[in-house]
Formats: C-alpha cells, sequence, structure tokens
C-alpha cells in the first residue's frame, strides 16, 4: 500500500483545486466548441468543465498507482464525451471529434500556462 504525499487533505484546498480546474476545463470546453460548432452559448461549456474536473480530482486522490492514472483519462474523456453530447445535443461523432480539439486544447493550452507559470516562479528575485 502506497502512502499519500500528505497525510490530511484540506477539503477547501481540494475545492479550490477542483473549482480551478473546472473554470479551466471549461474555457477549453468553449474553444472546443465554438470552434467545431460556431456560436454558442458560454455557460453550456460551464456544464461541461466540471466532469472531467471531477474524474481528475478523484483519480488523484484515491489512485494507487500509476496504471489507474490512464483508466482516470481515459474516463475523463468519455464522461467528457457524454456531456458534451448531452449540452450540445449533437451525435457521438461530432461528439467524440469536439471532445478530441477539447483534450488538445486543454493540453496546449495548460502547457503555455504551466511553462510561464514555471518561468515565472523561477527568475530571480
Amino acid at each position: 500500500m502506497s502512502v499519500p504525499l500528505q497525510s490530511a487533505a484540506n477539503p477547501l484546498a481540494i475545492a479550490g483545486t477542483f473549482a480551478t480546474f473546472a473554470v479551466f476545463l471549461s474555457i477549453t470546453a468553449f474553444i472546443a466548441a465554438r470552434n467545431v460548432l460556431g456560436d454558442v452559448p458560454v455557460r453550456n461549456a460551464f456544464l461541461v468543465g466540471p466532469v472531467p474536473a471531477a474524474i481528475s480530482i478523484l483519480v488523484a486522490t484515491f489512485a494507487e498507482s500509476d496504471p489507474v492514472l490512464f483508466g482516470g483519462l481515459f474516463v475523463a474523456l468519455v464522461l467528457d464525451g457524454v456531456a458534451i453530447a448531452y449540452v450540445y445535443g449533437e451525435s457521438r461523432k461530432l461528439s467524440a471529434y469536439i471532445t478530441l480539439i477539447h483534450f488538445v486544447v486543454s493540453v496546449i493550452l495548460g502547457t503555455i500556462v504551466f511553462g510561464i507559470w514555471a518561468l515565472a516562479t523561477s527568475a530571480p528575485a
């Protein structure tokens, strides 16, 4: 049995992490849907973003080993596609395409934001 890095997680920190990640994923969901579907309401994206955010928080909190990580990613992508299909009312094929674009935009934007954050925090004082 592996021991987590923190013995007692602060619920406020978990809620803040979830909220921040949900907003980030909502923004990238809006970008993806807008690029594929055209003019879409922003509020729909705020229904999509919390779904993969919740899965990632649950996997990060309760995962015992690394192979669960890839299972969690698969579950997050599938539920993201289901949420996109439900919220936007599109076919499975188009929803899968929007989900792919959402994943790509999230990875690219996340890499850029993390890079900027890493450069800013490593700057000499």
